[in-house]
C-alpha cells in the first residue's frame, strides 16, 4: 500500500508510471461484466435508478466518461481526464490531499452499446485490494435509466486484511457515494 500526495503532480506521475508497467493482481479479468462472479472474493452489486429517458442516459454516459461518479469527498482520479479505453491506467486516491492511499487500476473493458454504457477496471500492484469493479448505465424498454456497480475483491495487502469488516464497510460506503455522485451529475445537468 502506498501513501501519495494527490495534489503533487510529480508524486502522482511517479505512481502512474509504475502502475502502467504492471499487470493486474487478479486473473479473472472482465468477470464483473458476466453473470458469474469468481469464488474467493467479497462481492458488491448495487444499483440505483437515476431517471427516465434518452436524455438521462446521454447525461449518465457523459458523466461516466468524465469520471463524475468518482467525484466524491476524499476520492480523486489521476489523470483527471483519463480516457475510458481498454488499457488506460489511472491512480484513484482515497483520503485527504496531504496523504492519501494510492489505488492503481487499469481499464480492462469498455461497453459502448445502444442502451448500455460503462467500463470495468481492475487492481494493479500497490492497490490495497485485489479485484475488479464495473460501472454500467443502462436504459430499459420503459425508459428507466439505471446505474449499476458490481465488484469483487479481497485484501491485497496485510494492512487491508487487518481492516476486515471495517474495510468492507468502507467499500460499501464508497459504492453508495459513487451511485449518488453520478445521480447528482445527471440531476444538475438536467436543471441547466
Amino acid at each position: 500500500m502506498r501513501i501519495v500526495r494527490p495534489g503533487s503532480p510529480a508524486s502522482m506521475t511517479r505512481q502512474l508510471s509504475a502502475a502502467q508497467a504492471a499487470d493486474p493482481t487478479y486473473p479473472e479479468n472482465g468477470a464483473t461484466l458476466t453473470d458469474e462472479l469468481p469464488e474467493g472474493y467479497y462481492f458488491v452489486d448495487e444499483e440505483t435508478v437515476i431517471g427516465r429517458g434518452a436524455d438521462v442516459l446521454a447525461r449518465a454516459v457523459e458523466g461516466l466518461g468524465s469520471w463524475q461518479a468518482h467525484r466524491v469527498r476524499g476520492v480523486r482520479v489521476f489523470p483527471a481526464d483519463a480516457p475510458l479505453q481498454v488499457g488506460a491506467t489511472v491512480v484513484v486516491t482515497l483520503g485527504p490531499g496531504l496523504g492519501a492511499i494510492a489505488a492503481p487500476c487499469r481499464i480492462i473493458a469498455v461497453i459502448d452499446e445502444p442502451g448500455r454504457f460503462g467500463f470495468a477496471y481492475g487492481t494493479l500492484p500497490g492497490h490495497p485490494e485485489q479485484g475488479e469493479e464495473s460501472f454500467v448505465v443502462t436504459i430499459a424498454g420503459d425508459g428507466t435509466v439505471r446505474f449499476n456497480i458490481r465488484a469483487f475483491s479481497r485484501p491485497g495487502e496485510p494492512l487491508t486484511r487487518l481492516a476486515g469488516p471495517f474495510g468492507r464497510w468502507m467499500q460499501s460506503i464508497a459504492t453508495k457515494e459513487y451511485l449518488r455522485a453520478l445521480s447528482r451529475f445527471v440531476d444538475q445537468a438536467a436543471s441547466h
